[in-house]
C-alpha cells in the first residue's frame, strides 16, 4: 500500500532571505491556494528536482508568522537537507509526507531557530524510514498547487 502524500510543484522564487541569513535557506514556492486546502505547518518530506534528483526536506507551508503574522503570503518553503547550490528559477516538485508541527510565531529568530533545527532532526528521521523510490507518482500537479497523492 503506497502512503498518502500532498504534492505540490512550482518554480523557485527568490524570497526575502530571511531563511539563509537563520542559517537554513529554503527554496520558495508560491501557493496559488491562498486559503488552505491544507493547514499551515511543518512536514517531512522530499523534494525533486528538474534532473529527477531527490532530496529530503524540512518544508514549511504558511505565512512565516514570526515575521509576518497573519499577514504573510502563503507558500511553501522547502530546506533540503544536505545540499548546499543555486535553485532561483527551476522546478521543483515537493512532496508533504508526515505533518511535524503547526505553524508557530516564536518570540525571537533564536527560538525559531532552536525549533528549525529539531524540525530538521525530525525530517531526516522521517525521511530515513521513508525512502524516495516509494513516492507515489505526482501526477499533473499544476504550479502552486497543492494535490493529494498515493493511498
Amino acid at each position: 500500500m503506497t502512503a498518502e502524500y500532498f504534492v505540490v510543484r512550482g518554480q523557485v522564487e527568490k524570497g526575502d532571505q530571511r531563511g539563509r541569513e537563520l542559517g537554513f535557506p529554503t527554496a520558495n514556492i508560491a501557493l496559488r491556494d491562498q486559503d488552505g486546502q491544507i493547514g499551515d505547518g511543518v512536514w517531512a518530506g522530499w523534494a525533486e528536482r528538474a534532473d529527477g534528483t531527490r532530496i529530503a526536506a524540512a518544508v514549511s507551508v504558511g505565512r512565516r508568522p514570526t515575521y509576518y503574522g497573519a499577514d504573510g503570503y502563503r507558500l511553501v518553503e522547502a530546506h533540503l537537507l544536505d545540499f548546499a547550490g543555486d535553485l532561483y528559477g527551476e522546478t521543483l516538485t515537493v512532496w508533504l509526507g508526515h505533518h511535524l508541527r503547526e505553524q508557530e510565531a516564536y518570540p525571537s529568530s533564536e527560538a525559531l531557530i532552536v525549533a528549525l533545527t529539531k524540525d530538521i532532526a525530525d525530517a531526516a528521521a522521517w525521511a530515513a524510514d521513508n525512502p524516495a523510490a516509494a513516492l507515489p507518482n505526482p501526477g499533473d500537479a499544476g504550479d502552486g498547487v497543492v494535490r493529494r497523492v498515493g493511498a
